[in-house]
């Protein structure tokens, strides 16, 4: 899966000419900062039982039963083991980041939860936020 960061490039440009050439060399490493701050978004807010959408939908009666066999709890957040959110990793090159799964058993499971329960992505919110920190990093 692959997640892109949407900003207005003719921006972004502008305030790394403005930087210098030291700043471009800095590019790959801020872009690790943030996809790496982006991995920590989406676990926070899967930990708190939300989605891109909102609120993940409820367990079914019978996975719930299951869940609470297992001496797991009624709350929607994704982790049964946590090796599923807990495979989520991040590569960065000069001109972008990337959010991946490391493992591909944990990225088809990823496939299959996100059309119920979509996770992997960012809100607009989110997505701001990433900005932030990209150019914070730059500095």
């Amino acid at each position: 899966m692959e997640v892109e960061i949407n900003s207005n490039i003719v921006d972004i440009g502008r305030k790394i000419d403005k930087k210098g050439k030291e700043l471009r060399a800095s590019v790959k490493s801020a872009l690790l900062k943030t996809a790496l701050h982006g991995i920590n978004i989406i676990e926070d807010r899967t930990a708190d039982g939300r989605g891109l959408k909102g609120r993940f939908p409820k367990y079914s009666p019978k996975y719930l039963e299951f869940r609470k066999s297992r001496g797991r709890g009624k709350n929607v957040d994704l982790q049964f083991t946590g090796k599923m959110l807990g495979s989520m990793s991040a590569v960065s090159t000069n001109s972008y980041a990337e959010i991946y799964f490391m493992r591909s058993a944990e990225a088809k499971k990823a496939a299959g939860v996100g059309k119920k329960r979509p996770f992997f992505g960012f809100s607009r919110k989110e997505r701001k936020n990433l900005s932030q920190v990209f150019f914070k990093a730059l500095k």
